[in-house]
């Protein structure tokens, strides 16, 4: 149903307004993020809605002293009548607007980005977290602790210095904890990928505390859910590589190019399928978009002289027999 952008509005701050009421849920955010599904100019009238609703609204000091207290969005607690006021006016008063996919996290919340969508989440404390792909999150902030759970996926920290409030991911069984630096934690299977960009983080399996390794800036490890450390050699060019998704791009450098497919079909669900297994070990350089499947399926053909169907809107076959 294409709505009218006054209906469209009102939508939006209705959304707003649930998610500050009370504990978001994960029911709550697939149901979200069905509407948003709905119709592609959603998502930024929600983004709207978010901005106005952080300009207007005031603190509340009676929760000040609730260690559960709202710090993701410190100001998100606004009176009746404001709430009524703002669905009344069916977003009509809108001026604000936020560019870049970026939306604010109050504690308690659950988010998730769909296949190919990168979202940058700023918190209150000064933090911000680039959620890759595929991925799904629950961030809790309190007055001890900043405890952040990855169900799935990858995402990027920065973390805002406050030593009283340590900052902890958790993948599975593994723990990732700084208190002031920047670092992207990756669930696997069987473990957790961790890549230092900035600072110092510490990172073991629970249960296994004493089994800690410290990672500092350009090292990167595999903490296994069963406590087995592999540690890379310092490398901060192989990380940015990695991490070039924060903004939009895969770059591959000597990548066998089996590994460079399975790193493009997390960003898309059109797939490329490799034919013939010999041209997955070849190596293959190049810096392409994420959402840019095509321009890499005709790269790999014009660097091996091989052939690409691009026919199939599932598919993209690379090395279609002759």
């Amino acid at each position: 149903m294409t709505m009218t952008r006054e209906e469209l509005d009102a939508h939006a701050w209705r959304w707003v307004v649930r998610m500050d009421a009370s504990g978001w849920t994960a029911a709550e955010e697939a149901e979200l993020e069905t509407w948003l599904a709905a119709d592609p100019k959603r998502r930024g009238a929600l983004l709207e809605a978010e901005s106005m609703w952080i300009a207007m609204n005031g603190s509340d000091d009676s929760a000040a002293n609730d260690d559960t207290a709202d710090f993701a969005r410190p100001g998100l607690r606004a009176s009746w009548m404001s709430r009524r006021s703002l669905l009344a006016g069916g977003g009509a008063a809108l001026a604000a607007s936020i560019a870049g996919g970026v939306l604010f996290v109050r504690a308690g919340s659950v988010y998730g980005t769909d296949v190919g969508e990168i979202r940058r989440v700023p918190l209150a404390d000064g933090s911000t977290a680039a959620i890759n792909t595929a991925s799904r999150i629950d961030i809790r902030l309190t007055k001890t602790k900043r405890l952040v759970r990855l169900d799935e996926g990858e995402v990027w920290f920065q973390v805002a210095k406050d030593r009283s409030r340590p900052f902890v991911v958790e993948a599975g069984r593994v723990r990732a904890q700084a208190l002031g630096t920047a670092f992207a934690v990756r669930r696997r299977a069987n473990g957790a990928d961790v890549l230092v960009t900035e600072g110092v983080v510490e990172a073991w399996a629970d249960g296994a505390d004493g089994n800690k390794i410290r990672l500092t800036a350009g090292q990167r490890a595999f903490i296994a859910d069963n406590a087995a450390i592999t540690s890379a050699p310092s490398a901060p060019a192989s990380l940015d590589r990695t991490l070039a998704w924060r903004s939009g791009r895969v770059d591959f450098n000597n990548d066998p190019i089996a590994e460079a497919v399975t790193e493009f079909n997390r960003y898309n669900r059109r797939k490329l399928v490799i034919l013939n297994p010999a041209i997955g070990n070849e190596r293959f350089d190049g810096v392409f978009r994420t959402d840019d499947p095509d321009g890499f399926a005709m790269a790999v053909r014009d660097s091996l002289g091989v052939s690409v169907d691009l026919s199939n809107p599932d598919e993209i076959r690379i090395g279609e027999p002759r």
